[in-house]
């Protein structure tokens, strides 16, 4: 408790380009070895590097969402370095002037919202990538990745433990993802994150030495990163040690950080400006055209949530998770209010009207099922919404079955388990399985009678004011009735036998 761990990432984002950053390979993920390295990419002689449009209009986004400045001139540097999947002996990035400066991100940990302020954000190619465990005594070499564009986001370092710096990689992740400039996809390299680790005593205002861990590829090792290094530098300074400013890599089989090179400083990397590359202007006509073609921030749907289906923040943050997730539900409350006819929102109320009986509004309805049984059910089997056994649509048709009275909550759940293991559409199951709500008051009525009958000291119990006993008798009732007969109608029909 008398150590603060201070943090900054920085993330490298794969921008979706289908082609590279200064040439016309693909970037497809899984090729062969070696087969999508054109002769940009390897260096061959007299080749001249040619910028993707697509890529500088990525990073305009991301800029443009995280309220960044966006540079009408920047300017590519070559970054200097000599490593054999680098083919060049230099990488193509940005140094003093880059595309993205400034920004922030708004981060949630717990019930605390923090922000995070981002430096900047630049573009540069991927290197190739050297293979070691393939080749005994050797290591080969893949430049199907040199040239890949990539973002790298740069944050201050404003972070105080691994959880706040995991909340804002999911953060960035769930952004980039969102706005389509990035697939996110961790395992292929899509989205890695450095972390820039020192620690401080509590009452101390100066920065201590950094270390920087490269390369994690999971929120899970970066979080365990963070933590052991912490500890690490904590051990060190304790015992009367200096920590080292170096580069090292995260052993997640050990839970371990260990040394992979001294670190570098800006000038070890002689930057200057790349002369077979001009400066890069983006002009305002440019940038507004870009923003005009952004999605909705995450921000602005959540705030439209609350207003139009009247959810609470918790769901509305829920629901703005992804925008899989968003894409989901309102397409869900759209397909359930043509269903079933009713309006989204009933007539003109107010969002802190209480009296407005909850299950007359439809997004609230769909929002429960979305983050109940859908959202257990995608975390059980592993599976993103995007790949839901259950669509929108067929959530919308339970749901409608629910409101017109065909389904009680516990037998659209049984539906619902249906759907999910495929065995075909809402109204099938239901005729299928014959799980039909009982809404006729006069089967509900006889059953009734039959029950009280059948157990007068329970009837004798409850008028003696054991309130209690009630629930024993709308058990006895849907056992009875095979958990079919309407609720609300089972509950006013014995009110009214019982008195």
């Amino acid at each position: 408790m008398n150590w603060e761990i201070v943090i900054g990432l920085e993330v490298h984002t794969q921008l979706s380009t289908s082609s590279k950053i200064f040439s016309g390979a693909s970037t497809a993920f899984g090729a062969a070895p070696n087969t999508q390295a054109c002769a940009v990419d390897i260096a061959l002689p007299g080749v001249l590097p040619v910028l993707n449009k697509g890529a500088v209009e990525r990073a305009v986004q991301l800029g443009l969402a995280i309220g960044g400045h966006i540079s009408r001139r920047s300017v590519f540097a070559r970054k200097n370095y000599f490593y054999p999947d680098l083919p060049k002996g230099y990488q193509i990035s940005q140094m003093e002037l880059p595309v993205v400066e400034g920004g922030s991100l708004t981060i949630q940990v717990g019930a605390t919202e923090k922000t995070v302020r981002i430096t900047r954000a630049h573009l540069e190619e991927d290197a190739g990538k050297s293979l070691h465990e393939d080749f005994h005594g050797m290591t080969g070499i893949d430049l199907n990745r040199a040239g890949t564009p990539l973002l790298e986001i740069v944050s201050e370092p404003d972070m105080r433990g691994s959880a706040e710096a995991v909340a804002y990689a999911k953060t960035l992740h769930s952004l980039v993802v969102w706005l389509g400039i990035c697939d996110g996809n961790m395992q292929e390299g899509s989205f890695r994150c450095d972390a820039n680790v020192s620690v401080r005593r509590m009452d101390e205002t100066e920065l201590g030495k950094r270390c920087e861990i490269k390369n994690l590829n999971s929120f899970r090792f970066l979080e365990h990163a963070i933590e052991y290094e912490a500890r690490r530098q904590i051990e060190i300074i304790e015992d009367g040690g200096v920590v080292r400013q170096e580069t090292r890599l995260y052993d997640p089989d050990r839970n371990e950080t260990r040394t992979m090179r001294s670190k570098e400083d800006a000038h070890d990397y002689r930057y200057f400006p790349d002369p077979d590359l001009l400066p890069l202007v983006i002009s305002e006509e440019w940038i507004e055209r870009t923003r005009a073609a952004m999605p909705e921030l995450p921000e602005a749907m959540r705030i439209r949530f609350m207003h139009d289906y009247l959810l609470t923040e918790y769901d509305a943050r829920f629901l703005t998770s992804s925008i899989t997730i968003a894409r989901y539900f309102e397409h869900a409350v759209a397909e359930t209010a043509r269903l079933t006819g009713l309006p989204i929102v009933p007539g003109p109320i107010e969002r802190n009207d209480t009296t407005q009986p909850v299950e007359t509004l439809l997004g609230k309805l769909v929002a429960n099922w979305v983050m109940g049984d859908l959202s257990a059910a995608l975390n059980r089997n592993e599976l993103d919404i995007a790949d839901s056994p259950v669509s929108s649509r067929q959530l919308a048709a339970l749901i409608q079955r629910i409101t017109d009275g065909t389904l009680s909550g516990k037998l659209a759940k049984e539906v619902f388990e249906a759907l999910w293991q495929g065995e075909g559409e809402v109204d099938a199951i239901i005729e299928t399985r014959g799980l039909k709500q009982v809404s006729d008051s006069g089967a509900i009525e006889a059953i009734v009678d039959e029950i009280l009958a059948a157990n007068p000291n329970q009837v004798a119990e409850y008028r003696s004011g054991k309130d209690k006993m009630f629930g024993f008798f709308v058990g006895q009732a849907m056992k009875a009735m095979k958990g079919k007969a309407n609720p609300q109608q089972l509950n006013d029909i014995l009110k009214r036998k019982l008195g």
